[in-house]
């Protein structure tokens, strides 16, 4: 009698950081146009993003842009990424008083999405927690814009955003520490713009004088 043939193994999932092929971008495509179709996405970042999922050239990179709609996977949960609590998107809106996250400690998901709104919005990362290599941050800066701050350690990359009326001001270094997050920047400035920089002179003074919390 001869012995059963062994089951075949099973296809791992991609690693995040494998690279993409043009089926897995336009799975993505057609994911965001039911997005757009059904509400949950307005037709500006409906353009946007397929302008990334076209672009995009990791699975990481394309998960990241089906973060916040239902029934899709973060970065995080990609075997290969760097582990993180299943943490969903953060979404940040200016309203009519403005908004920020930071500068205390807290813990930064694969994706950030902010709206200025009348009030603007500051993301401060300085004594944020970080367990991604790379984190998507949409930024829409419209009326009262949207400001970004960063360690001196981390980079930006601004390839994907459009600067729109109020322009994209990028006031930080190359000098990335190995190690560190890559903040991927896109969105539209709006009218009232976007900056991303490291911590100016009062915000570094607070940092130093406050070594625990800032």
């Amino acid at each position: 009698m001869t012995s059963p043939l062994p089951e075949p193994a099973s296809r791992p999932a991609p690693s995040a950081q494998l690279r993409a092929s043009h089926d897995d971008r336009d799975a993505v495509v057609e994911q965001l146009r039911d997005a757009a179709a059904e509400g949950r996405i307005d037709l500006d970042e409906l353009d946007t993003r397929v302008g990334q999922a076209l672009t995009s050239k990791t699975y990481a990179e394309l998960a990241a842009l089906t973060a916040d709609l239902p029934g899709a996977r973060l970065p995080a949960d990609l075997p290969g990424a760097q582990p993180s609590k299943d943490l969903p998107p953060l979404l940040l809106k200016g309203g009519m008083h403005g908004t920020s996250r930071g500068p205390g400690r807290w813990e930064v998901p694969g994706h950030v999405i902010a709206h200025g709104g009348m009030g603007g919005v500051k993301i401060d990362f300085t004594r944020a927690e970080c367990r991604f290599a790379e984190v998507l941050v949409e930024a829409y800066g419209e009326m009262a814009g949207v400001t970004i701050v960063l360690p001196d350690s981390w980079a930006v990359e601004t390839g994907g955003m459009d600067p729109g009326v109020g322009g994209l001001k990028d006031r930080t270094t190359t000098d990335r520490s190995p190690g560190t997050p890559l903040i991927r920047l896109t969105g539209t400035g709006g009218m009232g713009g976007v900056v991303v920089r490291h911590p100016n002179r009062w915000e570094r003074r607070k940092l130093r004088d406050n070594p625990a919390q800032a």
